[in-house]
């Protein structure tokens, strides 16, 4: 048998200078790409006391109790806990166990005076640990109380803020003439998941998350994936897979009346799920997908009711996709923090300008991403204007922000462009662009349709992910390697429309660092000598 074949693989007597080689680049990743990363956004104390003025407004015109955040002083440090633990290292798991543990300690030592101070006057509050904080219902006189306590910071509103509706294009699900079947999305061929499908990666062991108006969870695309789905019993169980983040309160007629039982109201979440990872095997004319990661598995928080969600909702959703709890239990003590999803979608956003606290956010993504669990965003659509990439979730440095691009490639108009300047950072968003231009995926009724907005396109780089940590396990978890690894393979666009500079350029603040190509991610992921060597054939021997 011949001795001397020459293949793609390491050798021990002739790896020493690829590694070498390969070890220097990505030593430059690390520094070069990282570069302008940090904690997330923190907002100092507003002006005129302890009572933010938008909710002082709204309080002294309310003629029933307001819903507000109480924030304490003292907040948790997850990134420094787990560094003080030598933890910042370890497995996904690990690190959820202890965040969960340490995170309950303490912001149930340090609101048991304050909780008991409440419930002594009856005020009704949800407390909360993934940001040391409650929500409560109340008036003016009952915030200047709250104000006037020590271990308070300060009192933000709890808007409610309604999601951008985006432009619904219906079209008949048919297969083309001549065709047994519906051909896939644009989006997922030209991220070139197909190719990644081909080496055995379409997601397994991957759990996304979706926090959003909610999902139908029996769309035939949707239901094979969904976690709680048992085939083999024809059952399902929700508890622990799904979470109402408005409970009973409000429940549209059609939905189940029983708040642990999904439900979409709107369209919109059930969109996004099947971007991620829609595949009905039994679909018109034969099988249809329309998700990046078909056998990946999905979990929802509706954090929205009616397409309107509020902070507090978004971070009810935040915390239980950190430990996973029943429907009505308790968070502090009944959450299993080995459910938490590995990735987490978020279609939304949260203008300050319309009352939301910046700092509390963020403290809900810092943890979210402590605990190695990567946080997507849509970039917003407030495109073509630079500096729109302003709002929490997405504006942040511990999120990973998705810019929309067309069927052609070309950013969309809508798409929101950096720097960021809300927060005096001028740090660079999108981090990516992807698909989000008439997007094919699952709606309500059992049916499919068409949406654009960075929306549809935040999903394609979850689905993405989750098909790169299948690959890739050792990468789960892992956010700064994953989010370069992204950024390195991505489809360079130059350009210079938002204070680039003369010359167009890549990374800019229109397409990040381009388009998003999952193909080359995994690829680079798998074996990276051979990605940026691949004139280097290295020997090895055969038995």
């Amino acid at each position: 048998m011949d001795k001397s074949v020459r293949e793609w693989a390491p050798c021990p007597r002739k790896w020493g200078r690829t590694l070498l080689l390969s070890g220097v680049l990505l030593l430059w990743l690390a520094l070069g790409m990282g570069l302008g990363r940090g904690r997330a956004i923190q907002a100092a104390l507003p002006e005129g006391g302890r009572i933010q003025p938008r909710l002082a407004q709204e309080l002294a015109t309310a003629q029933e109790p307001v819903s507000f955040l109480v924030i304490l002083a003292d907040q948790p440090d997850p990134a420094a806990y787990l560094a003080s633990a030598g933890l910042s290292r370890a497995s996904k798991e690990v690190r959820g166990q202890a965040l969960y543990r340490y995170l309950t300690r303490y912001a149930l030592t340090r609101q048991r005076s304050l909780r008991a101070w409440l419930v002594g006057r009856g005020v009704s509050f949800r407390p909360f640990y993934l940001v040391n904080a409650l929500e409560v219902q109340g008036d003016a006189r009952l915030a200047r109380e709250l104000a006037a306590r020590p271990e308070v910071a300060r009192l933000v509103a709890n808007p409610q803020v309604a999601l951008e509706r985006p432009r619904v294009e219906e079209r008949p699900l048919v297969a083309p003439r001549g065709q047994a079947t519906i051909p896939l999305p644009y989006g997922i061929e030209q991220t070139h998941a197909p190719a990644v499908w081909d080496q055995g990666y379409r997601g397994q062991g991957i759990v996304v998350a979706s926090q959003d108006t909610g999902v139908l969870w029996e769309h035939p695309a949707l239901k094979l994936r969904y976690r709680g789905w048992d085939p083999d019993t024809g059952t399902a169980s929700h508890v622990y897979n799904w979470f109402d983040a408005w409970g009973s309160q409000g429940r549209p007629a059609e939905c189940d009346p029983d708040p642990q039982v999904p439900c979409d109201d709107n369209g919109h979440g059930t969109h996004t799920v099947g971007t991620m990872l829609g595949r009905d095997p039994n679909g018109a004319g034969g099988e249809v997908i329309v998700g990046m990661a078909p056998e990946a598995q999905w979990i929802g928080c509706r954090n929205m009711r009616q397409g309107a969600g509020t902070p507090a909702s978004y971070m009810a959703c935040f915390q239980f996709f950190l430990a996973p709890y029943p429907q009505g239990g308790d968070p502090f003590q009944d959450g299993k923090p080995e459910l938490a999803p590995h990735i987490i979608n978020n279609s939304w956003y949260c203008p300050p300008d319309e009352g939301c606290d910046l700092a509390s956010l963020a403290q809900a993504t810092a943890a979210a991403a402590a605990a190695g669990q990567l946080v997507v965003a849509s970039a917003g659509n407030a495109g073509p204007n630079c500096s729109t990439v302003q709002y929490p979730i997405s504006a942040y440095a511990d999120v990973f922000s998705v810019g929309a691009h067309d069927s052609s490639g070309t950013i969309a108009s809508f798409s929101s462009r950096g720097p960021v300047t809300a927060d005096g950072s001028g740090r660079l968003k999108p981090e990516i662009s992807a698909p989000g231009v008439a997007v094919l995926s699952t709606y309500n009724n059992g049916s499919y349709t068409f949406l654009s907005g960075t929306s549809m396109a935040s999903p394609h780089v979850a689905g993405a992910v989750a098909l790169l940590w299948s690959a890739a396990p050792h990468l789960i978890g892992q956010l700064d390697e994953t989010r370069r690894i992204l950024e390195a393979t991505a489809t360079p666009v130059p350009t210079n429309q938002c204070g680039e500079g003369g010359q167009p350029v890549t990374p800019n603040n229109t397409y990040g660092y381009g388009r998003l190509d999952v193909a080359r991610a995994v690829a680079f992921a798998l074996t990276p000598y051979r990605y940026y060597f691949p004139w280097v054939a290295v020997e090895r021997e055969t038995p």
